[in-house]
């Protein structure tokens, strides 16, 4: 079993954290909340005082932290009072210039580097169940499998450092995208006068079908549950879908890729939570069309 310092106990830090006391591994934690880590603390976590203390003397670091800015901040911190050969695990979602620099100053330190994003939102987290996209070096990606499979269902090796948010961002700028469609679809069904029921067993079965539709569907009562059936509760916020869209569209700036979709779902998604909604879940997005006229 490893001993492993955790820094970042939001709704996907915490049950990530959890599993990994429950698999039998050491975790101390560290979070600037102080209700989080009474939480932490009855869970079977050892909870200190900064982020050095959690670094110190541990095999793994892990970081689930909201922004590429505050994710350097802490490596910053940790990665002086870290033994030399630490593998150090970036779970955010942050912009790739960020990773490539978290990597570099790991890497300048004598730290191995994993930056590892997760799919799966709260429930995936909650099961064990993540898709983790990893961007680093082969052996590091090897000698942290064991704690990944904990948290993971699914580990895939992206390639070199960086590779693991450029996944991430290319994932979710598609999942941004088609969700929009997909309530699109089922708006338009509704002014027709289609049986909701009826449009999904077709388009389940067709080419329309998507992971948007089968798994986590807009429409309350309609496949498999989802937020849609829990008054939009995320989930996976609005504000979360917003800002990996912006991360893919700056990504798109920077390489000049062309991604009008994708400009045009990160518009909407600014449009929604300007209107109030950004601590619904990003598939409530079907609530905006339903109100809003052709054009």
């Amino acid at each position: 079993m490893s001993k492993i310092g955790f820094i970042g106990l939001g709704n996907m830090g915490m049950p990530m954290a959890k599993n990994l006391v429950v698999a039998g591994h050491t975790v101390k934690v560290f979070d600037t909340v102080a209700a989080v880590c009474d939480v932490a603390k009855k869970a079977g976590m050892d909870v200190v005082a900064n982020v050095a203390e959690t670094a110190k003397d541990v095999d793994f670091i892990v970081t689930m932290l909201p922004s590429g800015p505050i994710m350097l901040s802490v490596f910053e911190e940790a990665i002086p009072a870290a033994n030399k050969g630490t593998v150090i695990i970036d779970c955010s979602t942050v912009d790739v210039a960020s990773a490539l620099k978290a990597h570099e100053t790991a890497n300048n330190a004598g730290l191995n580097c994993l930056d590892s994003p997760v799919s799966g939102g709260i429930t995936g987290a909650e099961a064990g169940t993540l898709t983790l996209m990893i961007g680093g070096e082969t052996q590091t990606f090897d000698d942290a499998k064991d704690i990944l499979n904990v948290v993971g269902g699914r580990l895939v090796h992206c390639g070199k450092g960086g590779a693991g948010q450029s996944a991430k961002i290319c994932n979710n700028m598609l999942l941004g995208i088609t969700m929009i469609g997909l309530s699109e679809a089922f708006v338009l069904a509704e002014k027709l006068g289609l049986d909701e029921q009826a449009l999904y067993d077709v388009v389940s079965t067709s080419s329309g079908s998507c992971w948007s539709l089968l798994n986590y569907c807009p429409v309350a009562g309609i496949g498999k549950t989802s937020p849609a059936d829990n008054d939009y509760k995320p989930g996976f916020a609005a504000t979360l879908m917003l800002k990996d869209l912006t991360l893919a569209q700056q990504a798109a700036e920077e390489t000049a890729a062309a991604t009008p979709m994708g400009k045009r779902a990160t518009d909407f998604y600014k449009e929604f939570i300007e209107n109030g909604f950004g601590e619904k879940d990003f598939s409530a997005v079907i609530n905006q069309l339903r109100t809003m006229k052709y054009s």
